[in-house]
């Protein structure tokens, strides 16, 4: 009987690939999700991924929308991995603003309106992770 009780200890998947990264309102508790541009991960298996100009793509993709100074949280889906560095910094046309990101891990989006790429970097002790989304403030 005791063999049966054990085999539901091993019969469990963890996922070892680099995380989903979504935005959350916490007001609303909507999220969106980034998508993954550059990506040097090393866990389960190595994961690479490299987009020579992420500013480009991340235009490309669909645009998020946001209210000026609206408060985000970033979540991950998954976080088998310990959190050594994580940076969030918005370009608008070739100019990069580093965004103050809180102990939570929210922040807020600039006051001033416009058409953003969002940059999101996560060093882990698992690898790197590099996150855009086209964001639109308005």
């Amino acid at each position: 009987m005791s063999v049966f009780t054990l085999t539901g200890c091993f019969g469990e998947e963890y996922d070892f690939t680099p995380p989903t990264v979504l935005l959350s309102d916490p007001n609303t508790l909507e999220s969106v999700k980034l998508i993954e541009t550059n990506i040097d991960w090393n866990s389960d298996k190595v994961y690479k991924k490299v987009t020579e100009d992420y500013v480009a793509f991340a235009k490309s993709q669909e645009p998020l929308h946001f209210s000026s100074k609206q408060k985000v949280d970033i979540e991950f889906d998954s976080q088998d991995f310990a959190v050594e560095e994580l940076s969030v910094a918005v370009w608008e046309n070739d100019k990069q603003i580093e965004l103050e990101l809180h102990d939570d891990r929210s922040f807020y989006f600039p006051k001033e309106k416009g058409k953003y790429v969002l940059e999101v970097q996560l060093i882990s002790d698992k690898g790197n992770a590099q996150y855009v989304g086209n964001i639109i403030i308005e």
